[in-house]
């Protein structure tokens, strides 16, 4: 005897109402009439046998599991629509909507370069863009709200596949009459012992690399008198004098760092971290994925004309 399976379109609307909140709103977004999306979760925790969605006259609540399967929900709908996007794009890889996450210290500062190039070579590609820091996209990665990502490592990818696209070593910045703002050379990490680093706030990927580069240990309790929330914030404090930064190399280039009012110096070593694409490593569209990882990896490498 078969077991009874929730439908794909119940998990839909478990997943609509869980991120809504709202049996009203719910129904919109699923383009269906209240009563028809109140009708398919009853008949989807009649299929489990246990209630996913608590109900009350002033609230709607998911219960703890049904949490765990909105979870799942998602997961099934992404491998789905995987399987969907693959067996169309089978003969014209990278058609039809990729939804694609991005880092903040380094979306700005790479998609303006590859994006152009990229539409011109796959016309029918249609990206869906979300930029949230690193733990957030990974967690939207896995989730299956997003197809692939790029971040910066090293980093933690678990169950995830990766390409790496680039380096980007980093640069130091000092304000004007620093004494380091003469030196010609490399700066050495360790000369950065003595200096008041500035750093972007916890949960910045970017403040664990440079904390990495520098060789320093984050101090429970203590993160410093400035936590800046973007690379722009950052260089606006060192040009007030007020202690210096890392910048990612991929960052230099923009308008807002090129005119600030700062010395830029490389670090000896080569240190720095790494672009990466990063996608579900069991995702029916890993080929394409791989193909769009060496796509912007053609388009980032040293020798491609800005």
């Amino acid at each position: 005897m078969s077991t009874r399976l929730p439908t794909l379109r119940q998990l839909q609307y478990l997943i609509a109402v869980a991120e809504d909140g709202h049996f009203g709103r719910a129904a919109e977004r699923c383009f269906v009439t209240q009563s028809t999306l109140s009708a398919g979760i009853q008949e989807l925790e009649a299929t489990l046998g246990v209630t996913v969605i608590e109900r009350t006259k002033r609230r709607v609540a998911v219960t703890p599991l049904g949490l765990e399967l909105v979870v799942r929900a998602r997961r099934v709908l992404a491998e789905v629509e995987d399987m969907t996007v693959t067996a169309k794009a089978s003969t014209r890889p990278l058609t039809g909507l990729l939804r694609l996450g991005a880092i903040p210290t380094i979306g700005p500062y790479v998609l303006p370069k590859v994006l152009p190039p990229l539409r011109a070579s796959y016309p029918e590609l249609r990206l869906f863009l979300r930029e949230d820091r690193t733990a957030r996209v990974v967690d939207q990665l896995v989730g299956g709200e997003l197809d692939a990502a790029l971040i910066a490592l090293p980093y933690d990818t678990a169950d995830l596949e990766d390409m790496v696209l680039a380096d980007d070593p980093f640069w130091l910045a000092v304000p004007q009459g620093h004494p380091l703002a003469g030196t010609k050379d490399a700066v050495a990490p360790d000369v950065l012992d003595s200096e008041d680093l500035l750093l972007l706030e916890d949960g910045h990927c970017l403040r664990d690399h440079a904390l990495a580069a520098c060789r320093r240990q984050p101090v429970p309790g203590r993160s410093g008198t400035f936590q800046a929330t973007s690379l722009y914030t950052l260089v606006e404090l060192v040009a007030g004098g007020f202690g210096t930064t890392l910048l990612p190399g991929v960052a230099l280039q923009s308008d807002h760092i090129k005119a600030a009012d700062v010395v830029l110096r490389p670090l000896a070593g080569g240190v720095g971290r790494q672009i990466a694409l990063v996608w579900r490593r069991n995702s029916a569209r890993r080929s394409e994925y791989k193909l769009l990882g060496q796509f912007l990896k053609n388009q980032l490498s040293p020798g491609k004309a800005d």
